[in-house]
């Protein structure tokens, strides 16, 4: 190992501040000395693995070099990032959904080459960061015509089984709204379309009278929280998803009243003194939404970024739809086409109130059944 790697690398645990490594890094890539950084990230990540407990200050320093590499214009760093990110283990597979993100948000056609280098698996990036970055592209509104050795890949026998094959190649006019975030080597910025819908939309007004209906059993709801699980598994988050019969179709002046009367946790405690929300949507607006809460996270997680933020958001909206878990991405879109959307939040003991929370109901063609997935984090 290059004494100069070995140096930096033994002190940081002891290493209260991380700045002044940096900023050597910083002046390293300025100078061109792009291997110093490919030695110095894979030795982090070497030891990273073999620790006994987290050190913060590898996981730092190893996430500047990181990005350095994933944001230099002109794809100088692409080739060493390849280096730090290979492997097909857990710990690699996880890293290559945020590298994705990194490099789609920065590279060009030529700067993002090396990763689709070679018909082999293997051959340049590992299969999980060439899936993720496929789909990173493709939800950024990437044609991947442009850039046939990723198209030849994605759509060959390369991707084989992965969980991302499931995805279409080319983003729908639904996705177009997607939230995407922005990236320095300083910081990551993100909006969330989440909050009181009263403040984002046009509400529907409140009605009174009673209406019948009964919570469905049998109705498969695994995948409507998809987009929000990682809320629950890795922040403070909560999650309700439900599905309704309605014995008679639900008009949509009578959906605010039809809320209120299902029993639903998220809105236990509800008054008339209390605010309470319902406004029309559209299914690329609750994509949207969905895509935002997976890809973004919640309070205390990164999410899980564009790739299988898509794929989650994907998910959501096919079970809110009713589309079964067999359905591929045309059927779950023709099937959410014809849906009724809403948005709703109301100011109960369920919600945290803070940044992340989200009320979303479906009603199906007919109008005789509603699905719900309301969820929130809070910090």
């Amino acid at each position: 190992m290059d004494h100069r790697v070995e140096k930096i690398v033994s002190k940081l645990p002891e290493t209260r501040d991380v700045n002044s490594v940096w900023a050597e890094l910083d002046r390293r890539m300025a100078d061109g000395d792009v291997s110093f950084l490919g030695d110095l990230g894979v030795e982090l990540v070497r030891r990273s693995l073999s620790a006994s407990a987290r050190v913060w200050q590898y996981e730092s320093v190893l996430d500047r070099a990181i990005r350095l590499f994933a944001l230099a214009p002109g794809g100088s760093g692409v080739v060493q990032l390849l280096r730090v990110v290979a492997g097909e283990d857990r710990s690699a597979r996880k890293r290559a959904r945020y590298v994705a993100s990194l490099i789609a948000s920065a590279q060009d056609v030529d700067g993002l080459r090396p990763l689709f280098r070679g018909a082999r698996s293997g051959a340049g990036a590992s299969n999980e960061l060439r899936a993720c970055t496929v789909h990173e592209l493709v939800v950024r509104g990437v044609e991947l015509a442009d850039m046939p050795e990723a198209l030849n890949w994605a759509s060959g026998p390369g991707i084989g089984r992965h969980p991302l094959a499931w995805l279409p190649l080319r983003r729908s006019e639904l996705e177009s709204g997607a939230d995407l975030p922005s990236y320095s080597v300083q910081a990551s910025t993100s909006s969330l379309p989440f909050g009181p819908v009263n403040e984002v939309v046009q509400p529907l007004p409140l009605r009174s009278g009673q209406f019948a209906a009964h919570e469905s059993a049998e109705a498969d709801l695994s995948s409507v929280p998809a987009a929000v699980a990682n809320w629950a598994d890795e922040s403070n988050g909560r999650i309700e998803a439900r599905a309704f019969g309605l014995e008679h179709p639900l008009d949509e002046p009578d959906v605010p009243r039809a809320l209120l009367g299902l029993g639903l946790d998220c809105l236990a405690g509800h008054s008339h003194r209390t605010d309470f929300s319902v406004a029309r949507s559209t299914a690329g607006a609750v994509w949207s939404v969905l895509f935002a809460a997976a890809s973004s996270g919640g309070a205390y997680n990164h999410g899980l970024y564009g790739a299988y933020g898509r794929l989650a958001a994907w998910s959501s909206l096919g079970g809110l739809a009713g589309a079964g878990r067999d359905a591929t991405a045309p059927e779950v879109q023709e099937r959410a086409a014809v849906c009724g959307w809403y948005r709703f939040g109301a100011a109960t003991p369920w919600y945290h109130h803070v940044a992340w929370d989200i009320g979303l109901a479906a009603l199906n063609r007919d109008r005789t059944r509603i699905t719900l997935l309301a969820a929130t984090d809070t910090d």
